[in-house]
């Protein structure tokens, strides 16, 4: 297996604009530029894929035929309804099929590159978008680029393929497309659906009766910070993906927990974000060999908050983690300044935090995080064959 990572990336990505909307793909401009600032992109062994949209026979492998057919007709009629198109979350816009194809083939790019051994990690910031269901778009997404990319897999051989979902939104889209796929585990740690869009991702969705045990979900209460997230984390994830044994991990990396993200409500910082990706780089090592397939997702903070949290991601995927005390460049400074002027452009790459955390025990006076944990550990640790009580499962 090559030691490379493949970055994809080709401007034409930043077609995926939906217009006035959270989803701006000036987030990914600003993530690309400040990491070609940082030398990220110019490291040995890193090599730039451009991508080519998904074909209909990858997108009809996840999404139905009746949908892409509407996809593409929509912006082409004023009057068009259904579909879950034509909303305030999914605004209809020019060239939404090819964009959003393109999106799609970008991931599953990455996702060959990795499977067929041309590189240990692959990287599409422009991914991600995981609400979209096979038959309708949903939360700002259109085509489910994981989930088709996942699908790949499959068709090339993959008979154990995990995905970690780290987005402060539960990741519905995948986890319904693989529910009763007992090949596909789904991991999603999010803000509780009882507080925030979809509304689902509780404890209790185990799986279809196929594959119990095949979707995991930790859903937190509003205001988790880094230590509470990371004691979260480390106390679920680690121990189902070593039992399940991945061939190859795919992660949907979601900047929208952050403290200062406007559309939801934990407490992260870009630090506690770079240990999580970290934490998912140990992990892929560890029980795939590397195989790591990482894409972006949400996140709303598009100055303050995803550029920095991506190059980051960048940084983990290619080698090297950039210290968080590393100033950001005065160039990129400039950039972000002009292109969303009045927004506080942050100096530094981190936000001086301290993100280590105390392990989880199943003893003394739970917080909420401890017993959202319990609650999760509760429900598919036994599925597992682990036990739910023992903190070294």
């Amino acid at each position: 297996m090559a030691d490379d990572t493949v970055v994809v990336w080709d401007e034409a990505l930043l077609a995926y604009d939906l217009g006035d909307h959270p989803l701006d793909p000036v987030r990914v401009e600003l993530t690309v530029a400040l990491a070609r600032e940082l030398g990220v992109l110019d490291r040995p062994g890193v090599r730039l894929v451009r991508p080519a949209p998904a074909d209909e026979a990858l997108l009809t492998r996840v999404h139905r035929a009746d949908y892409l057919d509407a996809v593409r007709a929509a912006p082409h009629d004023p009057f068009f309804s259904g579909y879950g198109l034509g909303t305030s979350d999914n605004p209809v816009f020019e060239g939404m099929h090819e964009s959003s194809a393109l999106v799609a083939g970008a991931t599953v790019a990455a996702a060959e590159a990795v499977w067929r051994g041309e590189a240990r990690r692959a990287v599409n910031v422009a991914g991600g978008l995981h609400h979209a269901m096979a038959g309708r778009a949903a939360g700002f997404c259109v085509y489910n680029d994981p989930a088709v990319a996942i699908a790949r897999l499959l068709d090339l051989g993959a008979e154990r393929i995990a995905y970690v979902d780290v987005d402060v939104h539960h990741g519905d889209g995948v986890q319904q497309i693989f529910w009763d796929e007992p090949r596909v585990l789904t991991v999603s740690l999010h803000e509780t659906p009882l507080a925030l869009f979809p509304g689902t991702g509780f404890p209790d969705e185990t799986g279809g009766p196929a594959a119990p045990g095949s979707a995991v979900n930790l859903p937190l209460p509003p205001g988790t910070d880094d230590a509470g997230w990371q004691r979260a984390f480390h106390a679920v994830v680690p121990s189902v993906l070593r039992t399940f044994r991945p061939q190859v991990l795919v992660s949907q990396c979601g900047a929208d927990g952050h403290r200062l993200d406007p559309l939801a409500d934990l407490r992260l910082s870009v630090d506690g974000q770079r240990a999580t990706y970290l934490a998912l780089r140990a992990l892929a090592d560890e029980l795939c060999e590397g195989r790591w397939v990482a894409t972006g997702g949400g996140g709303y903070a598009l100055v303050e908050v995803v550029p920095r949290a991506w190059t980051h991601l960048l940084a983990v995927a290619t080698g090297d983690p950039v210290d968080p005390a590393t100033p950001t460049p005065p160039a990129w400074r400039a950039l972000a300044a002009a292109r969303r002027p009045g927004r506080e452009v942050p100096l530094r790459m981190g936000d001086g935090v301290d993100p280590s955390h105390e392990p989880w025990q199943p003893t003394g006076e739970p917080d909420a995080v401890d017993r959202a944990v319990a609650a999760t550990r509760r429900a598919v640790f036994p599925l597992f064959g682990l036990d739910p009580h023992d903190p070294r499962d």
